[in-house]
């Protein structure tokens, strides 16, 4: 039997340079983590898999034809602007129609005090990118949205948790955390929050705008959750409270009412920190795609956006309700869970002993998903915490699915 003959690698002849290395990623590059959330949706792409991880809206809701028609009318109303360079503070109509609808929420706006931002997550970025240095505190609820740790960390900032109850932050905690801290801002999903479904009363929000005005902390209020409300009275937005008018950045994104793949959002913001995110959008992307404006302008003139948003209610609150009817027997003994007056999301803690984290993979196996809390947790996790978002699946996928997770969790 005669074996190949391996060759060994030869050093390169005598003078002939050898290639140096190129220099290193940037730290904030190799020291911010991927998102779980991300990692888990690309194991459950697979037809068949139940998913409870993503916080995806229903793609059957979303408005197909009247959002067909609006690209259509802006193509129409002149291609040559639609496919054009714009401003980066946006298309003014849009701009317009974002300050009114703002307005009839209670915060009186002007197309002048709005950023039109690709996604609000932008929005968070660009709010970062002006305030945020090296070693600044950054203050948040524990737990809070993965995506601004993860921007909050490529800032090189120093995230410090804010204690929280079933309603979220604690003030009299909010206001230790800022005399020990001195943190540059408080970012807050006050609510609906991601990932715990909680809203911050309203006590609670004139407190926390007290306590920012006083003490001199910037406040980002993340709203992207606002308008699915199912049960319950609106609560006015942490910026219309006193003490919060002039040092409270408002994220909000058309995401969640009419479709993420626009990646449309705004900033409402002071003057000065709103001029100094227009300069940093500039060197990021120069502005937002000018179609995807235009069209969602159009869109907004034509169409009852309110009447859409309602039909979109319903339906999530029919899944919301059928979530939470199916856990008591899908989850062991013992596990507790909130009821969310809105949004996307239920957050469960599971009996002392289990693993959220752990127990994925088995629930992976029996083709049903979520995505467990540790991730979104500052320091040190409670492992048996998890998400479930009801949007995305009709009352009999999500009670096949926790039929699958209950065997899961078994």
């Amino acid at each position: 039997m005669h074996l190949p003959r391996l060759r060994c690698a030869q050093p390169p002849p005598q003078g002939v340079p050898v290639p140096a290395s190129p220099p290193p990623f940037a730290a904030r590059a190799v020291s911010t983590g991927g998102s779980p959330v991300r990692e888990i949706l690309a194991l459950t792409e697979r037809p068949g898999v139940i998913s409870f991880a993503g916080g995806l809206p229903a793609p059957e809701l979303f408005d197909t034809e009247g959002l067909r028609a609006a690209y259509d009318a802006a193509f129409a109303d002149s291609a040559a602007r639609a496919l054009q360079y714009s401003t980066t503070e946006g298309a003014p109509e849009l701009r317009e129609v974002i300050a009114a609808r703002a307005s009839a929420r209670g915060l009186p706006t002007g197309p002048d005090d709005v950023l039109v931002t690709t996604g609000s997550q932008q929005a968070l970025a660009l709010v970062t990118a002006t305030l945020v240095e090296p070693g600044d505190v950054v203050l948040v609820e524990n737990p809070t949205y993965l995506a601004a740790l993860q921007c909050f960390a490529m800032a090189g900032a120093r995230v410090v948790a804010v204690p929280c109850d079933e309603d979220g932050i604690v003030p009299e905690a909010l206001e230790e955390a800022v005399r020990r801290e001195r943190p540059k801002l408080l970012y807050s999903v006050p609510t609906f929050q991601n990932p715990t479904g909680r809203t911050l009363p309203a006590a609670r929000r004139a407190a926390v705008a007290e306590i920012a005005g006083r003490l001199g902390v910037w406040l980002v209020e993340d709203d992207p959750y606002g308008e699915l409300r199912y049960e319950g009275a609106d609560i006015p937005w942490l910026a219309a409270h006193p003490g919060a008018e002039d040092r409270t950045a408002l994220l909000g994104s058309f995401s969640k009412v009419m479709a993420p793949g626009l990646r449309l959002g705004w900033l409402r913001a002071p003057v000065g920190l709103r001029r100094a995110a227009v300069v940093a959008k500039q060197a990021t992307d120069l502005h937002t795609s000018t179609v995807d404006q235009l069209a969602a302008a159009r869109y907004l003139a034509v169409a009852d956006l309110d009447a859409h948003v309602a039909v979109v209610r319903d339906a999530y609150r029919e899944r919301r309700d059928a979530l939470l009817a199916g856990l008591p027997l899908a989850l062991p003994a013992g596990a507790r869970w909130n009821r969310p007056e809105g949004g996307m999301f239920v957050w469960v803690r599971l009996p002392e002993g289990y693993d959220a984290g752990a127990l994925l993979k088995a629930a992976v196996a029996h083709d049903v998903a979520y995505v467990p809390g540790a991730a979104f947790y500052t320091g040190p996790p409670d492992p048996r915490t998890l998400r479930l978002s009801f949007t995305t699946h009709t009352p009999a996928e999500i009670a096949e699915g926790l039929t699958r997770l209950s065997t899961a969790l078994s």
